[in-house]
């Protein structure tokens, strides 16, 4: 039920971001300036992953759970206040030192702009790098309302962020353009208008908990709360973490650095794909994951093996039956897909066969991609951080191995392509270690459980392959793309669900376990 409910509002969420794109894509097109918007809002997106959901989420998460069970609410509340005194502090110093170092961000992750292009960059990053501070309040927010199960309020907070940077689209943009500033930058400060309202609407939440947390001020309580074990443990666990998820935001702006030095557009043609990629990873990885980490963390903490290791099992057979589809659906379906949702206003032709391909790429490795969200928690459950930051290392190297062989030959293509294959060793390395420590026994039935998956996912994808050749997508008026967007969309799933359902697979008794 909890997934479900994460699940659904994070399509919610992803539906109200397409909406966001597509505005985006018809109003600006692609152009330098697009490249400089994308860039400017990668780098606090690249700190909130960085530090907000990846190593202080990693970190936060099982250690507050485990505080739960062992000591106690009261206790628990201490440890959220001595957290929320050090974290509001660090941000402070982050968001003045990010501000002041925005031309140095930007060399660093795509010192191939042009000179506009570079200085529009720099100015939109200093509008955007406060967000940084306002998404890291939210996550630690979000980790204290997912521990005490309450998914609803972190789940349905990005919705704010996506409606901001909607109504900067269709109201900020004109009203810029107007006053002779350049229309882009509107998105910028629609992207700090969502930062705020996020932050805002996790305050009652917390409030009516009891769990809002009291930040000290003075240098004493500032002093007892980097002190605290709680903290100590925290910041322990979050250098490796740190580390780990470092080296998959390296791999992002390696790519990034080197999609400014190829055609003008680039950036923006990977980041659609990025944005469509991240809609089944969304709803499928990141749901799971969320709901996984505390109740993974808690069974570890109470000794039942046996729980832990049915709820892995559990997740992953999911990721199978619903990302595979998926991942097939984004290699023979990407054309049909980027015409009807982009192919408008100012968005080219070339534009949607340049995203289609970036978003093939992404399709190889997609469900590698959704079950990293499921095993790495695994780990993090036993505190064990380690493990799967040596992986990351390992991958980032392949990766760029990758890039140097593929990038001559398929351009913006190679770097979707060298993630998505990176993903899909991660996983199958931290499947291989999860096995081999006997954390995770897999239960009988997945050899055939997998080949049911397998076999309704190639009728699906033929299906969808004669859709894709069979019309001519760029050809068609906007509502024959919707018509047949969605006849098709409605066809593969019938045809996946209903084979699925002839080869025996019981959906809902999988779901409900």
């Amino acid at each position: 039920k909890a997934a479900s409910t994460v699940s659904l509002l994070t399509l919610a969420s992803r539906i109200t971001g397409l909406v966001r794109d597509l505005l985006m894509a018809s109003a600006f097109g692609v152009s330098g300036l697009t490249d400089a918007f994308n860039v400017a809002f990668r780098i606090p997106n690249l700190l909130r992953r960085l530090f907000a959901e990846g190593a202080f989420s990693q970190a936060f998460v099982p250690v507050l759970a485990r505080s739960k069970a062992a000591n106690g609410d009261d206790a628990t509340r201490l440890l959220i206040d001595a957290v929320a005194t050090v974290l509001t502090w660090v941000l402070v110093l982050t968001c003045i030192v990010g501000v002041v170092a925005a031309p140095l961000l930007v060399w660093l992750l795509a010192s191939g702009l042009d000179e506009h292009s570079f200085d529009a960059a720099v100015l939109m990053t200093r509008w955007m790098f406060p967000y940084i501070g306002c998404m890291s309040l939210v996550a630690f927010a979000a980790g204290i309302l997912n521990t005490w199960r309450h998914f609803v309020v972190p789940a349905a907070t990005p919705v704010l962020l996506n409606v901001a940077m909607i109504v900067a689209a269709l109201v900020g943009a004109p009203w810029f353009a107007r006053m002779g500033v350049e229309p882009i930058y509107a998105m910028a400060a629609g992207v700090m208008l969502g930062g705020v309202l996020q932050l805002a609407v996790q305050i009652p939440a917390l409030k009516r908990l009891g769990l809002l947390p009291r930040i000290g001020v003075g240098w004493s309580r500032v002093r007892a709360a980097w002190a605290d074990p709680g903290v100590r443990q925290v910041l322990t666990l979050m250098l490796p973490a740190l580390l780990g998820v470092g080296v998959a935001q390296l791999s992002l702006l390696i790519n990034t650095q080197i999609a400014s030095h190829l055609a003008a557009g680039s950036v923006t043609w990977v980041w659609y794909a990025d944005r469509l990629m991240e809609f089944p990873t969304a709803l499928l990885g990141v749901a799971l994951g969320v709901v996984l980490t505390p109740q993974l963390a808690a069974a570890r903490a109470a000794g039942d093996d046996a729980r832990y290791s049915a709820m892995l099992d559990w997740g992953l057979r999911l990721v199978v039956v619903l990302a595979l589809p998926c991942a097939a659906a984004l290699l023979v379906f990407a054309t049909p897909l980027i015409a009807t949702l982009f192919f408008h206003g100012k968005f080219a032709a070339e534009d949607v066969s340049r995203v289609a391909l970036a978003l093939a790429g992404y399709g190889v490795g997609l469900v590698g991609l959704v079950a990293v969200k499921v095993l790495a928690p695994g780990y993090y459950a036993s505190l064990d951080i380690r493990t799967p930051v040596k992986i990351a290392i390992a991958v980032l190297v392949i990766t760029q191995l990758l890039n140097l062989v593929l990038v001559p030959q398929l351009q913006h293509a190679a770097l979707t392509l060298s993630i998505a294959l990176g993903a899909l060793l991660n996983a199958t390395w931290l499947l291989i270690g999860l096995i081999r420590r006997g954390s995770y026994r897999p239960q009988a039935g997945w050899g055939v459980f997998g080949a049911q998956a397998v076999g309704a996912t190639l009728l699906m994808s033929a299906f969808l392959s004669w859709t894709s050749e069979h019309f001519d997508w760029l050809a068609m008026s906007t509502w024959q793309r919707v018509g047949g967007l969605t006849l098709g969309i409605a066809g593969a799933v019938l045809i996946y669900f209903g084979a699925l359902a002839v080869a025996g697979v019981k959906l809902r008794q999988l779901v409900r376990r």
